[in-house]
């Protein structure tokens, strides 16, 4: 089963689906979230109520991954360029656990104020018609 969450970001909506990961299930157990987002470059990132450690991080990530940022327990949203980015690559400030992906378009995020209210929460799922 796939599990959806919900992403209110200022103005912006987006629904993102969570991989098969132990960050995303700690994260999931956390849901729901509300904190107030930072930007650094194309990249929004807050602090969150999970403690994981280093699971298969990246150093580059893609447009629309979500990621969990182990040395500032934070939940980053990945839209484009960061000031660490190389050319057209998305760099986090450090390795980070790739835990989930935006399913609509991320660019959407590049229109939320710094300081904007962050709200996540968990998609519930539609029971399948018989």
């Amino acid at each position: 089963m796939s599990r959806r969450i919900r992403i209110r970001a200022g103005d912006v909506v987006q629904t993102a689906e969570l991989l098969a990961t132990k960050t995303a299930e700690l994260i999931w157990n956390a849901l729901p979230i509300k904190a107030c987002g930072n930007t650094w470059g194309e990249e929004i990132y807050f602090r969150i109520p999970v403690d994981a450690g280093p699971e298969n991080p990246r150093e580059i990530v893609e447009m629309g991954d979500l990621g969990y940022w182990p040395p500032g327990s934070a939940f980053c949203i990945f839209f484009g360029p960061t000031p660490a980015s190389r050319g057209d690559e998305i760099r986090p400030a450090s390795a980070v656990n790739v835990f989930g992906k935006i399913q609509g378009d991320p660019k959407e995020f590049r229109g939320v104020p710094d300081g904007a209210e962050i709200l996540i929460e968990r998609v519930k799922e539609e029971p399948a018609a018989s």
